[in-house]
């Protein structure tokens, strides 16, 4: 059975999920990672390029700019908790981070 993109995830889903997505960890019911970046503008590219697809989904992070550094909180607000929605957001996520690494 195939969850929806709004349906909670399950205790047991969320640590199948955090073992795939290194880094991210829950707190305060959020799925939550701080990303190190080279430069303050490499953390703005990312941030930019989060929010492109955050846009295409229809799921928006809560973003933390510092310098050198952005944090990710992720959370489906509708639905009081995480759901798969915040897992596909935390890939694309890592996805982001990763493309300005190589």
């Amino acid at each position: 059975m195939m969850l929806s993109m709004s349906e909670l995830l399950s205790d047991t889903e969320l640590v199948a999920a955090l073992a795939s997505l290194p880094g991210w960890e829950i707190e305060d019911g959020e799925l939550v990672k701080t990303y190190s970046f080279a430069s303050y503008m490499d953390g703005i590219q990312f941030v930019t390029r989060l929010a492109e697809r955050a846009e295409t989904l229809g799921h928006h992070p809560d973003l933390l700019v510092g310098w050198r550094k952005v944090t990710v909180q992720l959370s489906t607000h509708s639905a009081d908790g995480l759901t798969p929605s915040d897992i596909r957001l935390a890939t694309e996520a890592e996805d982001c981070a990763a493309s300005l690494r190589a």
